[in-house]
């Protein structure tokens, strides 16, 4: 049929002509916060942690995973994912960028089911808002080598586990495929969600901004150092850290006492907020 219009072609256009998979976005919640260990510099430990929810439904019932939802057809992917991430976890005001799209065919035994995540970073230790019973922190640890992840996430209650494999998929870009090879512990995908953000901010620190969504407005080179480190999962030497950051933040005229060897001048963020996200 040859239509005149735009406006006649739309009004008789067939929505069911061609298959339509759900839609869902995933949070996957980083953070890097103060623990009561110190470690040789006698500032506290910092531990790099992710937020899950415990599944209350089928399928996979009393299973951990990321906060997500089903999007509406009246809201953006973004728009779901913050207002999901607010009803499952009453956490709100975050920052948030995509991170990829998740479409492998079998990922959701219900239906088809593409998943457009986003990756949230927060310093846990000013955070406000109070979580809802279905959801913990827990911390992450992992070992990497040139073919897998293997990783470890305990909340103190709950120890999770899961191993993934990777394989590099485009040499030019140093993009990996990743695929679960162990994981009897969380729903769906979200193992390799896990790993892809971990990956992700690993690379993005490195020529962005972004870990200062992670600090709090003031803070120590040491302080700084570790929240690197723990994305890194490496030590850094000094040099190389205060290469990394030169430009990125300017001495203020408070002094911090209480942790380290000496009293400990605090830093800040140099650049703009909006800067911190590119």
């Amino acid at each position: 049929m040859e239509y005149k219009s735009e406006e006649e072609f739309l009004k008789n256009y067939d929505v069911n002509q061609f298959e339509r998979p759900s839609v869902t976005s995933d949070v996957l919640l980083l953070s890097v916060s103060s623990g009561v260990q110190n470690n040789y510099r006698k500032l506290k430990e910092k531990f790099y942690s992710v937020l899950l929810v415990k599944r209350k439904d089928y399928p996979f019932k009393d299973k951990w995973c990321l906060p997500g939802g089903f999007v509406k057809n009246s809201e953006t992917t973004e728009e779901a994912a913050r207002r999901i991430l607010a009803s499952e976890t009453n956490l709100h005001n975050i920052f948030m960028e995509q991170l990829y799209t998740f479409d492998s065919i079998d990922r959701d035994p219900r239906t088809r089911v593409l998943s457009v995540s986003y990756i949230a970073l927060v310093d846990k230790n000013k955070l406000n808002d109070s979580l809802y019973e279905d959801a913990s922190w827990f911390n992450i640890s992992y070992i990497e080598d040139d073919k897998t992840f293997t990783v470890t996430l305990d909340n103190g209650n709950e120890t999770l586990n899961f191993v993934v494999s990777k394989t590099l998929k485009e040499s030019t870009t140093d993009r990996y495929k990743f695929d679960i090879v162990k994981n009897d512990s969380l729903a769906f995908d979200h193992p390799i969600v896990i790993v892809s953000g971990i990956e992700r901010l690993k690379n993005k620190i490195m020529y962005t901004d972004i870990v200062f969504n992670m600090m709090s407005e003031y803070f120590t080179l040491g302080e700084l150092q570790q929240v690197y480190e723990v994305i890194l999962n490496k030590k850094l030497l000094d040099p190389a850290f205060r290469r990394i950051i030169a430009n990125k933040v300017e001495k203020t005229d408070i002094i911090k006492t209480g942790e380290g060897h000496r009293p400990s001048v605090l830093f800040k963020y140099k650049g703009k907020q909006n800067e911190k996200n590119q």
